[in-house]
């Protein structure tokens, strides 16, 4: 298979007088002022979301039930099975008559297409007066990609189009799966992962190609690998429901329902939930104070625009404004943070303030060290 490389470089120049500049600094401006109360609001309503999925699952683990098989006095009760799942009717890819070994949940069918794809990379320079001039350089190369990359969208489309795959990715869950007495539904079935790479009796091949030379791949050749889900056992936590399983909504606000591969015991699944919990708390904590920043960056943008008729100016004028949205950041996110915590836990509220209060004074200490001028 030879390596991807450039087929196509494309270049552009375009330029931005100071006036159009100005115009878009206050459009963002607005933005801003937008950005600011709803990267707040993100920030509160995430501590709010994180203690209330922590309490359900505290509340969770101490009324899981764990059962052998379906009881019906365990309706609407939370309860934790284990076990291997019986198949009634294992899954099947009818377009190639390909059947994976027994035991399998999922079977996944995975086309990607030998396509083309636009990368580009812009450097802007700011001209006396200013005035801008980008130079955006496109480059178009041919690879393997899942789906079709609308060529449409390409800033050169011509001799770069790319046709409609004849196959498409699919997924196809067995029938009939009963896990120690209870059904499973199609939902719960596709939350198990297909890791695992197979060559399904009748495909004749783990790697199917269709094209002339797979050695050479040509623009609209596909290759179709499949990977199943044939975990030896099946670990539910959630409410009983006639003779399946329900999210069960506990005082807290959430709705608890875990299915994952493997013999798991409810503190093993109980714990994983916890540290997702925690890590998607942090992953939103980012993003709110990205888009926090960004937002204080675009409320002084026109203070650098301004000064960027002459171009050392500007630069040392944008090193500022961004000193200070960066300090006013990391003031005001951990402030939401800490109010959205004073509701529950007022003594990891008052830290997080401290360290956002020493975090700012310490750029601040910074900023006075920093040179005048322009490093050479």
């Amino acid at each position: 298979m030879p390596v991807d490389g450039v087929e196509d470089v494309f270049t552009e120049t375009t330029s931005q007088s100071w006036f159009s500049r100005l115009g878009g600094a206050l459009t963002g401006l607005l933005i801003g002022l937008v950005l600011v109360p709803g990267s707040s609001v993100l920030l509160f309503w995430n501590e709010g979301r994180a203690v209330q999925t922590a309490q359900s699952l505290a509340e969770g683990a101490g009324l899981v039930l764990p059962v052998e098989r379906l009881d019906r006095a365990n309706e609407g009760r939370l309860v934790h099975v284990a076990g291997p799942a019986r198949i009634a009717t294992p899954p099947r890819d009818p377009e190639f008559g390909a059947a994976p070994p027994d035991g399998t949940l999922r079977l996944v069918r995975t086309v990607e297409m030998f396509q083309w794809r636009e990368e580009q990379e812009s450097e802007t320079r700011n001209k006396l007066g200013g005035g801008t001039e980008t130079v955006t350089t496109y480059r178009y190369v041919r690879g393997w990609a899942e789906g079709r990359i609308d060529s449409a969208r390409f800033r050169q489309p011509d001799g770069h189009q790319n046709p409609t795959p004849r196959q498409a990715s699919r997924t196809f869950l067995a029938q009939g799966v009963t896990l120690n007495g209870y059904r499973l539904t199609e939902a719960q079935l596709g939350s198990l992962p297909a890791g695992e790479t197979l060559t399904p009796p009748g495909a004749g091949e783990a790697l199917r190609y269709i094209g002339a030379d797979p050695a050479n791949p040509r623009i609209g050749d596909l290759r179709i690998t499949w990977t199943a889900a044939r975990p030896e056992a099946i670990s539910v936590i959630a409410a009983q429901s006639g003779e399946g399983f329900a999210p069960y909504a506990t005082r807290a606000g959430d709705r608890l329902m875990m299915v994952e591969a493997g013999r798991r015991t409810p503190a093993e699944m109980f714990r994983a939930a916890e540290e997702g919990n925690a890590f998607l708390t942090w992953v939103l904590r980012a993003v709110g104070a990205v888009l926090m920043f960004v937002a204080f960056a675009l409320l002084m943008r026109p203070v650098k625009v301004l000064a960027d008729v002459i171009p050392p100016l500007g630069w040392l004028v944008g090193f500022g404004t961004s000193l200070v949205a960066g300090v006013l950041t990391l003031v005001l996110a951990p402030g939401v943070i800490a109010v959205a915590w004073l509701f529950y836990r007022p003594i990891i509220a008052i830290a997080v303030l401290a360290f956002g209060i020493a975090a700012a004074f310490g750029l601040t200490r910074l900023r006075r060290r920093a040179p005048a001028a322009r490093p050479a």
